[in-house]
């Protein structure tokens, strides 16, 4: 398993660390962390019909996604939730804890990152360290170097959600 603090550390990436009870809802994970500057992420592991695609959507917890908007977004075939296999695979983790840090663990490039622009736009983002009994306040900045160092691209854009029709334009 990647010591996701040894890699933050060597990459000069500065954070805040919260521990608490694990937490598994945008609810619980917004009453751990005080830290009201801070944008509370969501992230969605997701994987297309045919098992070939793998995406990490990062969201705000206050967006409820319409998951089949979003694949027509991104031109993919179906998406629906990947497996627990699939995120131990692919992003190291279990459920309850994906996040945009277990791009650490896809040394093989197999998972496009998509990054709703609400998110991307905040100067701080809420973060598990791979696990979800605690939360990393992370700089966009760090963030940046962290994607750069995975060599991941970030996709930027308007997640369509079930409340706005007009957001997938």
């Amino acid at each position: 398993m990647v010591d996701i603090y040894a890699e933050l550390a060597n990459l000069g990436i500065a954070y805040v660390r919260y521990d608490h009870a694990p937490v598994f809802t945008c609810e619980e994970a917004d009453a751990a962390v005080l830290d009201p500057d801070a944008v509370q992420t969501k992230n969605l592991f997701l994987r297309d019909k045919r098992g070939r695609r793998h995406v990490l959507l990062v969201t705000t917890c206050a967006k409820s996604v319409d998951i089949n908007r979003f694949a027509e977004q991104i031109d993919a075939d179906r998406l629906s939730f990947a497996s627990p296999e699939r995120m131990a695979k692919y992003l190291g983790v279990t459920p309850g804890s994906v996040t945009v840090l277990g791009l650490i663990a896809d040394t093989a490039n197999a998972v496009e990152v998509y990054v709703d622009a609400d998110v991307w736009n905040s100067d701080k983002w809420r973060c598990h360290p791979m696990i979800n009994s605690a939360t990393l306040v992370l700089s966009r900045a760090g963030v940046e170097t962290f994607l750069a160092h995975t060599k991941h691209v970030p996709r930027v854009l308007a997640i369509a959600t079930r409340e706005d029709p007009g957001a997938a334009t």
